[in-house]
């Protein structure tokens, strides 16, 4: 199976063909999404001589993350799918930044603007959602935590000593070697083509300050 990949919520944009047991990759860390998106994807499909109408499904980061890079990532996946007639597969930043071998109990932080985050803690099959502020977003996905030990995953130095104070033993998880590109792809194949093109949908967390102002 030929899966393409692609992410713009977490650190830059990053592009992956998951081409059988074969891969290419090719992830930049700064925020040049909209300047070499496109050529990113045509550089991974050329290295491997494929063209898009040989591809059997695209994938795309939905965020949470960076709002600029959600909304350019999602535009070209949805624009490319429907150019190629492809089923598109729509992938959380959460399910990127957790591991496979993630205990049960699990907080997983993706960082947004200064001071703000999105955050999901999943213990077992029942997860939570919150984004904003870090004291806010502890306060709705942990005020009713018990235990002794907290695991920790994706950008864990936005809530550390926060839940220090709280004295929540926190024991991290390492990030993966491979792009979010890649682990997009990989999940996709994992999870199956999305119900419908029209059913991806960016997930921006907290969206900036100037985008929830109402009309004047």
């Amino acid at each position: 199976m030929r899966i393409l990949g692609i992410d713009g919520a977490l650190g830059g944009f990053s592009a992956a063909l998951l081409d059988g047991d074969a891969v290419v990759e090719d992830a930049s860390n700064r925020a040049d999404a909209l300047e070499a998106g496109l050529g990113r994807i045509a550089g991974v499909l050329a290295a491997r001589g494929v063209a898009l109408r040989d591809l059997d499904r695209l994938a795309v980061g939905i965020g949470p993350g960076s709002f600029t890079g959600v909304r350019i990532a999602v535009s070209y996946a949805k624009a490319l799918a429907l150019a190629a007639g492809l089923p598109l597969t729509g992938i959380s930043s959460y399910d990127v930044l957790t591991p496979d071998d993630a205990p049960a109990t699990v907080l997983t932080v993706v960082h947004g603007r200064p001071g703000v985050i999105s955050a999901r803690l999943r213990m077992g099959t029942e997860q939570r959602v919150a984004a904003g502020p870090v004291a806010n977003v502890l306060a709705v996905l942990l005020d009713g935590f018990r235990s002794g030990e907290l695991t920790l995953a994706g950008n864990t130095e936005d809530v550390y000593f926060a839940l220090a104070e709280r004295g929540i033993v926190v024991r991290t998880l390492p990030r993966g070697a491979e792009s979010p590109a890649l682990a997009v792809a990989r999940l996709a194949r994992m999870a199956g083509p999305g119900a419908s093109l029209h059913a991806v949908a960016p997930d921006y967390g907290e969206l900036p300050a100037v985008m929830l102002r109402g009309p004047a």
